[in-house]
């Protein structure tokens, strides 16, 4: 699915009061992946809060910002209680990893060492390397949560660096607010990213402050960085025939899969002839059209289509005049002029 977008209902590390709200707004934006920290709220609304997400079909998590063993094991057992789907955060692995055991919640530790609160990462990329490869090699360590926008070293080359040192998914966090930054994230093999005070308090590059146009903004920037942004917009047949004025000469208007949707127009009589591996489609937009076969003819109307499937010999016939027809076809199919030869039509022309 490429890179993954996690909003976070959180500023400076906790969880906002008004997490509830926001979390309205973040599933009515479509978005997939919400989480929280394990401050900021108390555990009664962090599970009610949970709830909503996994209600919503979104997938939760929760964030381990605290740095002590004690509160680092109370935060798991929390999310054990609170039930999302992933952990991340925290540093106390060898403390953690027993309480998880059986739970089958994803776990994604800090790599690196962590100082202060807002939460910084120190070390120099060979140290966080050095500790990404640690982690990984754990059993019951399902990724890491990289807090690259929070080092005072070189973020892209720390990015690359984690994320081509170790075989499991890297989250990044910290301070994203541009698709540029989006953009370097997913270069760098990331598998996501956080954003959290960013879209809370309107910083994101987006047209407006407001949360709504902040998540709608960074989930088309996501979507452009994982070329999963369409090109196609919709198409007039009338419009579309009305380009060319030639007989028989297919005019390729788009491609679905391996499908290829071709416009012709035809007058009077084609060619007989069969197709050894490809179905066609003949939907007919104006006219009428006669498909002939060996043991019957076959009137089409306008709104009405037919399917010819592969091996089967016909002879399309226009009837009336001009037929308007819109073909779906493999790509592999070879179409062939009017003349008595058959010559294959090479190069079709697009609309």
């Amino acid at each position: 699915m490429g890179l993954r977008f996690i909003f976070m209902l959180t500023r400076n590390d906790k969880t906002v009061e008004d997490a509830e709200l926001h979390l309205k707004t973040a599933l009515a934006a479509g978005v997939h992946h919400i989480g929280f920290k394990d401050v900021g709220l108390p555990v009664a609304r962090l599970k009610k809060l949970n709830g909503s997400i996994r209600a919503g079909g979104a997938t939760s998590y929760l964030e381990v910002v605290s740095l002590d063993k004690a509160s680092e094991v109370a935060s798991a057992k929390a999310a054990l209680e609170i039930g999302v789907d992933i952990l991340l955060g925290g540093t106390n692995v060898d403390a953690v990893l027993p309480v998880l055991h059986g739970s089958g919640m994803r776990y994604y530790p800090f790599p690196g060492r962590i100082e202060g609160h807002p939460s910084v990462l120190a070390g120099s990329i060979d140290d966080v390397v050095a500790s990404a490869e640690a982690l990984v090699a754990r059993d019951g360590v399902h990724g890491l949560d990289l807090l690259a926008y929070r080092s005072a070293e070189n973020v892209t080359g720390l990015m690359a660096a984690v994320c081509a040192a170790v075989d499991k998914p890297v989250i990044m966090a910290g301070s994203i607010a541009s698709r540029e930054q989006i953009g370097i994230v997913r270069r760098s093999g990331a598998a996501g990213f956080t954003i959290g005070t960013a879209a809370l308090d309107g910083d994101y590059a987006a047209d407006s402050p407001e949360l709504e146009m902040q998540l709608r903004s960074i989930q088309r920037d996501v979507a452009g960085v994982n070329k999963h942004l369409s090109p196609y917009r919709p198409q007039n047949l009338d419009q579309s025939f009305a380009t060319f004025t030639e007989t028989w000469s297919p005019r390729v208007v788009g491609q679905v899969n391996n499908m290829m949707i071709k416009l012709a127009k035809y007058e009077g009589e084609y060619v007989w002839h069969h197709h050894e591996a490809e179905d066609k489609l003949f939907f007919v937009h104006k006219g009428s059209l006669m498909m002939k076969f060996r043991d019957r003819d076959e009137i089409v109307k306008e709104g009405e289509f037919i399917i010819v499937p592969h091996g089967v010999e016909h002879c399309p016939v226009a009837l009336g005049g001009t037929c308007e027809v819109m073909l779906m076809e493999p790509a592999s199919t070879v179409n062939i002029n009017k003349a008595p030869e058959g010559r294959p039509l090479a190069d079709l022309a697009s609309i």
